[in-house]
């Protein structure tokens, strides 16, 4: 409880509320005034970013947990909320979202209906469609240099070059694993050092593998076939996920060198996005919105600016999508190290740090840490006469913050996603003049501490709160976590 104490001290320290809206102001504001996207027009600007809460079955079902989930959310009636990062593909991804197949339908249709119900209709609601390569586990050293490590003539002389004498053929898999790690770091290949110490990871510069190379002939039909499903499912839109460590994102990358035309200049990179993006507005047409998140910096060595994003966020705007939604970082080039029998998680080096900032982080801080990037991209946007709203997030938890970055222009809509966890109802408190009354985030990352583990995503502020009497209470696996945050009354 004094470790909590002191969070918070630190984070009121950091962004002091010096006071908070009467409702009259709240009313008045423009964070609560209403905006066209497309066909659509948002009650407010109040908006809740995709997060991945791990409640799906493993089959990539809605369940129980999944409606309760958005159905707190809703509670709060923000503008809109976006769905999490939900797979276009029918295959295997654990406790996810799936909408790769007509029998996602009912389920997804269920969840509509719950926010819609939950949120008086005030609500809008948007489904993050994504697509992510191949990552595998970090074997073991016995499994890698014995079963899938590919050896080759080439190896079994660098093998034989390292140890000053001929290896025979049967004895080159014992040589490797009677070699120390600094000997074993010089023979193995760049990429299959990665694939020993992280675990073997597919790129869109994979081309000599057939799937990796048909990406952008597959990917358009993949994505409009899952954009209709969510259009016939009820979803007021789409965001296509073009952030982070995914498919879409390494197309857009300065380390996509394809040669195939889909790679290397801007221009070449931006180009499979803007294919996915128009096979789904011809499927959905312009009455369903059309958004796409993607990354104002990735943060990595060598990776793309906010130049570059700049550029992606005026085609895309030329390209007609209804809004351009933009984070940082979250790369799999700077993840830790995982642990054996663990996948890497991009969100674990610095560029993850940068994605979802905590109060450790270095100046300027995690508040506001990422506006400058949306900011970069909606002057470049405005520039070339378009109009289309840009969504700013990154460390935003309070009304004077989040009003600051529109009155100045930097964004059209604010969005909050680790503030939202902590107090789901913070949209409804501040609207109706009882920002007093706000649960505020620490900012400590224990949410995303427990996604890394793939665990229920819940927040310190209120997992372990149990009201006397209160009926359904959904808990953790453990027993020791509730789900969702406790209700709150106006």
């Amino acid at each position: 409880m004094a470790e909590r104490d002191s969070r918070l001290e630190l984070v009121e320290r950091l962004l002091p509320v010096t006071r908070w809206p009467s409702r009259a102001e709240a009313e008045a504001s423009r964070w609560f005034s209403p905006v066209r996207i497309g066909a659509l027009e948002l009650r407010e600007r109040t908006w809740v970013p995709a997060m991945v809460p791990w409640r799906a079955t493993e089959e990539g079902e809605v369940t129980e947990g999944v409606l309760a989930w958005y159905r707190r959310f809703a509670q709060g009636e923000p503008g809109a909320i976006v769905v999490e990062a939900t797979g276009i593909r029918d295959v295997p991804s654990g406790p996810l979202l799936r909408i790769g197949h007509d029998r996602f339908l009912p389920g997804l249709k269920r969840l509509v209906e719950t926010v819609r119900e939950a949120s008086g209709g005030r609500t809008k609601l948007f489904i993050q469609i994504i697509d992510f390569l191949r990552i595998r586990r970090r074997p073991t050293r016995e499994a890698f240099l014995t079963r899938f490590l590919a050896l080759d003539d080439a190896y079994r002389e660098a093998i034989s070059k390292s140890l000053g004498h001929d290896v025979p053929e049967s004895g080159l898999r014992a040589a490797l694993l009677a070699m120390d790690e600094a000997r074993l770091e010089k023979v193995l290949r760049p990429r299959d050092l990665e694939a020993y110490r992280m675990g073997q990871r597919q790129r869109v510069t994979d081309v000599e593998e057939p799937e990796i190379r048909e990406l952008p002939s597959v990917l358009p039909k993949l994505f409009s076939d899952a954009a209709a499903r969510a259009q016939e499912a009820g979803f007021d839109g789409v965001e296509l996920h073009a952030a982070h460590a995914y498919t879409l994102a390494s197309f857009l990358s300065r380390h996509n060198t394809r040669t195939d035309g889909y790679g290397g200049p801007r221009e070449n990179r931006v180009r499979l996005p803007l294919e996915v993006a128009q096979a789904v507005r011809e499927r959905v047409g312009r009455g369903c919105v059309v958004g796409v998140r993607f990354l104002g910096d990735e943060s990595i060595d060598g990776g793309s600016d906010v130049e570059d994003a700049a550029f992606f966020g005026r085609e895309f705007a030329r390209a007609g999508l209804d809004f351009l939604s933009i984070s940082r970082g979250g790369k799999f080039e700077d993840a830790k190290q995982p642990r054996v029998g663990h996948a890497a998680y991009p969100y674990t080096g610095p560029s993850g740090h940068e994605c979802m900032p905590t109060t450790r982080i270095a100046e300027p801080g995690p508040f506001g840490r990422n506006v400058h990037l949306a900011a970069r991209v909606r002057a470049v946007v405005r520039e070339a006469g378009l109009s289309t709203p840009v969504v700013a997030a990154g460390g935003i938890a309070s009304f004077l913050q989040a009003e600051g970055i529109l009155e100045r222009g930097e964004a059209d809509i604010v969005a909050a996603a680790r503030q939202s966890l902590a107090d789901p109802d913070w949209f409804k408190k501040l609207r109706l003049g009882r920002g007093s009354e706000v649960r505020r985030c620490l900012f400590t990352n224990y949410c995303e501490g427990l996604d890394q583990a793939h665990k229920p995503v819940t927040c310190q502020r209120w997992d372990r709160e149990f009201t006397e009497g209160e009926p359904g209470v959904l808990l953790s696996p453990d027993g020791r976590r509730r789900l969702t945050a406790p209700p709150w009354s106006p």
